[in-house]
């Protein structure tokens, strides 16, 4: 099987997690039907091959990217205009995925990027409560209550093709969770920090060009 095919088979057999807290949504856009296609789509596109990749590790999926797409940082926008895939989709910016893509035109376009890297997440559905994206470690019952989830679900995408070190998307609490996991499971040699999207495009935006060379040093080397 390719790297792509690999994927496919894991979000179309993903199963939910259950023993959540009170008032915690499931965000699990893979039962959409146009979600599933766009996932065939975009692996057969850029992952048909078999040769490992670096693992880029997010959060969890938000509604406006990830949670509408089922691509990870990848909001409507960039589906159409940079990956050309079609969709149906309100056309809805996610900040995370605007830096995430200028991130990628810098690196060497998405051709490129995609040869090299998989974007996935600590925990592949996302959360909401009251309305409102919720990360996986904003309750210490619900991050509780993933561990041995979360731990299977990368257990088994590690083992689609993955190289010694990784990045946490995000330089706090998903960095430290990760790491905590990696010592004992030995995903990965090394997990390193990267600064989060969506706190570059809030806190820093100013510093943009700076954060995107910071990417590039540390992905390319």
């Amino acid at each position: 099987m390719t790297f792509g095919e690999k994927v496919i088979d894991f979000y179309k057999k993903l199963e939910r997690p259950t023993g959540l807290p009170d008032g915690v949504e499931i965000l699990d856009p893979f039962a959409d039907d146009q979600v599933k296609s766009i996932v065939e789509q975009f692996n057969q596109k850029f992952f048909n091959d078999t040769e490992p990749r670096t693992f880029l590790i997010g959060i969890n999926p938000g509604r406006l990217g990830g949670g509408t797409t089922g691509i990870p940082f990848t909001d409507p926008i960039r589906l159409s205009e940079m990956l050309g895939i079609a969709n149906h989709f309100d056309k809805k910016q996610e900040l995370s995925s605007n830096f995430v893509y200028q991130m990628i035109e810098w690196l060497g376009g998405v051709e490129f990027f995609y040869s090299k890297f998989y974007f996935t997440s600590a925990c592949p559905v996302g959360f909401m409560k009251e309305g409102k994206n919720l990360n996986y470690y904003d309750i210490n019952e619900l991050q509780q209550a993933l561990d041995k989830y979360n731990v299977k679900q990368l257990k088994k995408q590690v083992s689609f093709g993955a190289n010694d070190i990784a990045y946490s998307i995000g330089q706090g609490k998903n960095v430290a969770y990760l790491k905590q996991l990696n010592k004992k499971y030995k995903f990965f040699k090394e997990i390193r920090p990267l600064p989060h999207p969506r706190w570059v495009m809030q806190y820093r935006l100013k510093r943009l060009d700076e954060f995107l060379d910071l990417y590039k040093k540390e992905l390319l080397g």
